[in-house]
C-alpha cells in the first residue's frame, strides 16, 4: 500500500490485487470507496480513488453475433460476461475508463488478446466517445502475433486506431509496437526477461494533453513483477 501511495495518483488501477471486502481492516481502510471485480477474492482488478475523486462502475453488457467462419459452420455469439477481465467505470461523471486485465479463456482459442478483441467488437460504441481511457495489463504484444489468427494484437491495435485511440507510450516515446525499449513486466521478477505488455490508450481528444511515465524496476520488483504506468492528463474536472 505504501508503494502505491508513493505514486501520489488521483486514481489507482491495480491488477492482481485482493478484494478489500475479504481482506484486513487496514486494507479496507486504505481502499476507500473502491471498485473491484475478480474470479476469486485473491486476484482481480481494483480501482482506488484518491484526493476526493469519485469512481462509479458502468454496467456494460452486450452480445456480438457473427456468421460462421465457413458456410457449414454455425454462427457464434460472444457476451460481455464471458470475457476476462474488464471493468468499465467513470471518474467524477466525466472521464470514462476501461480497466483491463486480459486472461486465458476457458476454451483456449480467444485467450488474452483475443478476449480484448472480442470485447471491442461488443463495446465499440460505448468506447467511441471523448474523454475515454483504456488502461491495464493486456498480456499482449505484437511479438506474439501468429499468422493463423485474425485477432492478433496487431488486429486489436487496428481496431483501436479506427476508434480514435492512441497508445500513449508509443505516442510519447515515438516507438513502434514490438520495438518498445522500456519494459513494463519482468517474468518471475527477472531482469533478463523483460516484456512490454501494459498499456494506456487515450481517445484522440486526450492524446496531446497526456503524458506517460514508466516507473523504474529497481523500486518495484520487490513487490511486483510489473512496474507502474503513470498517466498524467491535463484536463479540467467540471463540478469538482
Amino acid at each position: 500500500m505504501a508503494e502505491a501511495d508513493s505514486l501520489k495518483a488521483d486514481i489507482l488501477v491495480i491488477q492482481e490485487c485482493e478484494d478489500p471486502a475479504h481482506s484486513t481492516q487496514a486494507y479496507r481502510n486504505w481502499a476507500g470507496d473502491y471498485l473491484w471485480i475478480g474470479e476469486s477474492k485473491n486476484k482481480g482488478i481494483g480501482i482506488f480513488p484518491r484526493h476526493g475523486h469519485k469512481v462509479e462502475q458502468l454496467s456494460w453488457t452486450g452480445e456480438h453475433r457473427i456468421q460462421g467462419f465457413t458456410n457449414s459452420s454455425p454462427a457464434q455469439s460472444w457476451r460481455t460476461d464471458e470475457l476476462k477481465l474488464f471493468l468499465p467505470f467513470i471518474i467524477n461523471q466525466q472521464i470514462t475508463v476501461l480497466a483491463v486485465w486480459t486472461k486465458a479463456s476457458n476454451g483456449g482459442t480467444f485467450s488474452y488478446t483475443g478476449q480484448l478483441w472480442k470485447y471491442l467488437q461488443i463495446h465499440r460504441n460505448d468506447l467511441r466517445k471523448p474523454d475515454t481511457i483504456i488502461i491495464g495489463d493486456f498480456n499482449s504484444n505484437v511479438i506474439w502475433d501468429r499468422p493463423d489468427r485474425w485477432w492478433n494484437y496487431t488486429d486489436v491495435l487496428a481496431e483501436l486506431d479506427q476508434m480514435g485511440f492512441r497508445s500513449q507510450y508509443h505516442h510519447c516515446f515515438n516507438e513502434k509496437p514490438g520495438q518498445e525499449t522500456r519494459p513494463t513486466f519482468f517474468m518471475q521478477r527477472n531482469l533478463l526477461k523483460p516484456y512490454h505488455i501494459d498499456y494506456a490508450f487515450t481517445s484522440s481528444d486526450l492524446t496531446d494533453r497526456s503524458t506517460i511515465l514508466i516507473a523504474t524496476e529497481k523500486n518495484w520488483l520487490s513487490v511486483s513483477d510489473h512496474v507502474p504506468l503513470v498517466l498524467d492528463i491535463s484536463i479540467e474536472i467540471t463540478g469538482f
